[in-house]
C-alpha cells in the first residue's frame, strides 16, 4: 500500500486531465438505486507536503458527490456504496511552472447488492487527480484553489469514475439487471458499514 500511495503522490505532480462537471449526462445504470452512501477515511495517509484536512471533512465531501451522482438513479433494486479514503495529498501554494503540484486521492469501493445479499466488489482501487484550469495551470493548485475547492473536486472526480465503474460492470457483466423476482426494499436496516465490508 505505501507503494501505492507513493505512486499516487508521485502523479500527482505531473500530467493534467479533462475538466469534471457536476452535472453530467447520466449513465446507463439499469435498476440501480442507491440505498445507503457511506464514506470512511479515520485511516487515510496525508501526503508529505499536503495541506491537512480531518476525516470528517472527507466523507463530507465524498458522500455530497456521491449523492449528487449516483443519487438520482431511480432503478428498482437497491445497493448500498461505501467508499474508503486511503491516501490523499492536497497541493499547498508552491512556485508555479517549477513546482506546481495536482491535489491526489485514492479510494477503496465496496458495493453491496441489498436484495442478493452480497457484495458485487469489494476494495475497487481507484485513484483521481485535479482537474487543470487555465488558472491552476498558471498560478498552481495551491495558490488557485482553497483546500475545500480542491476537496470538492476530488471527490467529484471519485463520485464520477465510480459512476463509469458501474456502467461499464452493467454494460459487460449485468451488474445492474432486472431481476425477475426482486421486490423493491421497504424500511431496511442497515446492518454493515459497506465502506469497511
Amino acid at each position: 500500500m505505501i507503494r501505492i500511495l507513493t505512486l499516487t503522490f508521485g502523479l500527482a505532480l505531473l500530467g493534467a486531465c479533462a475538466q469534471t462537471l457536476e452535472n453530467e449526462a447520466p449513465e446507463n445504470l439499469g435498476e440501480f438505486k442507491l440505498r445507503v452512501n457511506y464514506a470512511f477515511a479515520d485511516k487515510a495517509v496525508q501526503g508529505p507536503v499536503s495541506r491537512d484536512a480531518t476525516p470528517q471533512e472527507w466523507t463530507a465531501a465524498i458522500e455530497k458527490a456521491v449523492d449528487l451522482r449516483l443519487g438520482r438513479y431511480e432503478g428498482s433494486q437497491e445497493y448500498d456504496v461505501g467508499i474508503s479514503v486511503e491516501g490523499y495529498m492536497l497541493a499547498p501554494p508552491g512556485v508555479p511552472v517549477v513546482y506546481n503540484p495536482k491535489s491526489t486521492a485514492i479510494v477503496l469501493v465496496n458495493v453491496y447488492d441489498v436484495g442478493q445479499k452480497t457484495f458485487l466488489a469489494k476494495g475497487e482501487q481507484i485513484q483521481v487527480l485535479e482537474d487543470t484550469t487555465s488558472e491552476s495551470a498558471l498560478m498552481g493548485s495551491g495558490h488557485a484553489r482553497t483546500k475545500e475547492e480542491q476537496m470538492s473536486g476530488l471527490a467529484l472526480k471519485v463520485a464520477d469514475r465510480v459512476e463509469e465503474w458501474f456502467a461499464k460492470e452493467h454494460r459487460n457483466n449485468g451488474w445492474f439487471d432486472k431481476r425477475p423476482d426482486a421486490v423493491p426494499a421497504e424500511n431496511t436496516v442497515v446492518t454493515q458499514n459497506p465502506a469497511q465490508g
